[in-house]
C-alpha cells in the first residue's frame, strides 16, 4: 500500500473497487482501493458523498491543501481502532504534569539528535557547520532538566533557530537562506520547509489513525480547537530525517530550480512542477527502507513512523519508557 498524490485539478470518483483520479483535461488513472493508504489532494478535485463512504469503509484518510500548498485539513475516517482504555492513560498524562513533560522533553531530545546527526553529516563532508553543532549542543541541558513546557518549547525553538541558521553553509549559492518566515514562506527554502512540513503533519496524522491513539491529545504541544496536535508532537521527530533531507538533496543535487517557484501575495510558493520534484522525492524517501536493529529486518521510513506510535502507546500503558527515534 501506498500514499497518492493528485497534483492536477479534476475529479475523484468511485467505481466498484476502484478509485479514478479524472483530470480537468480527461486523463484518467485506475488506482485499485487495496493499493491506497491515504490520498493528497493538491490540486483543486471535486469529490462526492459515494467516494467519501468509500473512503470511510475502507480507513483512507484524505488530506487535502490549497491552492497555495498548505495544509488546509483532513477527511479523517471514523475510527476503527478504539480503546477506551488507552484514551484514558492519553489523557492521564496529559494532565499530570511530570509524565507530560517526561513524553515532551523525550520528543524534543529525539529532534535534536536528528538534527544534530544531519549537521554532523555535513561536517564530516566539509560543511562549516561545527560553531552551530556547538550552539545546539549548549541547549541540550536545558532540555534535559526543563520542568515546564514552556521551558522546554523556549529551548526547542533556540535549537531550531541555531539549525536553520546552519542551512547557509549547507545548501548551495543561489538558495540563500536567513532565518524561517512562514505565513507567508518570503523565500525558496522557507517556501520547501512550509510545504515539507505540511506533508510531515498529514504523513504522521496518517500513521496515527492506524493506531489506537487520539490525535488531538498531545504533551509538547497544547491541544486545541482545529488541529490534530499529537501529530505535530511526533513530526518534529522526523522533520529533520525526512523533510529537511529531502530539501538538502533536492537543492544541493538541482533537483529544484528557481523556475519551479512563483511569486504570489508577497510569498513565494512552488509551481505544479515544483509540487511534483518534491513529491516525488519526499515519497522515494518514505519508502526508501533502513535496518531495523530491534526487528531484525528493514523496514520503510514510512512504517517508522508507524512505529513511533506504538512506542508512544507502550509508554502509556507502562510496557515500556518511550524513547523517539534515532537516526544513524
Amino acid at each position: 500500500m501506498r500514499d497518492y498524490y493528485i497534483v492536477r485539478g479534476g475529479r475523484i470518483r468511485r467505481e466498484q473497487n476502484t478509485i479514478y483520479i479524472e483530470s480537468k483535461d480527461g486523463e484518467k488513472k485506475a488506482i485499485p482501493i487495496n493499493d491506497v493508504q491515504a490520498l493528497y489532494a493538491l490540486g483543486e478535485v471535486d469529490v462526492n458523498s459515494k467516494l467519501l463512504v468509500f473512503l470511510a469503509q475502507h480507513g483512507i484518510p484524505l488530506h487535502v491543501f490549497n491552492y497555495y500548498g498548505y495544509y488546509s485539513g483532513t477527511y479523517y475516517p471514523r475510527e476503527r481502532l478504539l480503546s477506551g482504555f488507552l484514551l484514558v492513560k492519553q489523557v492521564e498524562h496529559y494532565l499530570d504534569t511530570q509524565k507530560r513533560i517526561g513524553i515532551a522533553r523525550e520528543l524534543v531530545q529525539a529532534a535534536c539528535d536528528n538534527i544534530l546527526a544531519n549537521l554532523n553529516y555535513y561536517r564530516r563532508r566539509g560543511k562549516d557547520v561545527s560553531q552551530f553543532i556547538e550552539q545546539i549542543e549548549s541547549e541540550k541541558p536545558t532540555v534535559e532538566q526543563a520542568t515546564h513546557i514552556p521551558e522546554l518549547m523556549g529551548a526547542e525553538g533556540r535549537v531550531r533557530e541555531g539549525y536553520y541558521a546552519s542551512f547557509g553553509s549547507i545548501l548551495r549559492s543561489g538558495f540563500e537562506f536567513h532565518g524561517r518566515v512562514r505565513n507567508p514562506p518570503d523565500n525558496m527554502v522557507n517556501c520547501l520547509i512550509s510545504f515539507g512540513n505540511s506533508l510531515m503533519y498529514a504523513t504522521v496524522l496518517s500513521e496515527i489513525y492506524h493506531t489506537q491513539l487520539n490525535p488531538t491529545v498531545s504533551f509538547l504541544h497544547e491541544p486545541g480547537e482545529r488541529r490534530f496536535s499529537l501529530a505535530l508532537d511526533i513530526s518534529e521527530v522526523f522533520k529533520p530525517v525526512i523533510v529537511d533531507r529531502v530539501i538538502f538533496n533536492l537543492i544541493n543535487n538541482r533537483l529544484v530550480k528557481p523556475e519551479h517557484f512563483h511569486e504570489e501575495l508577497k510569498g513565494c510558493y512552488l509551481n505544479e512542477h515544483g509540487r511534483r520534484v518534491f513529491l516525488s522525492e519526499y515519497d522515494g524517501k518514505l519508502r526508501t527502507t533502513v535496518r531495523h536493529k530491534g526487528l531484525g529486518r528493514n523496514i520503510s521510513y514510512q512504517r517508522l513512523v508507524r512505529l513511533e506510535c506504538y512506542r508512544v502507546v507502550r509508554h502509556l500503558l507502562g510496557e515500556a519508557s518511550y524513547r523517539g527515534f534515532r537516526q544513524a
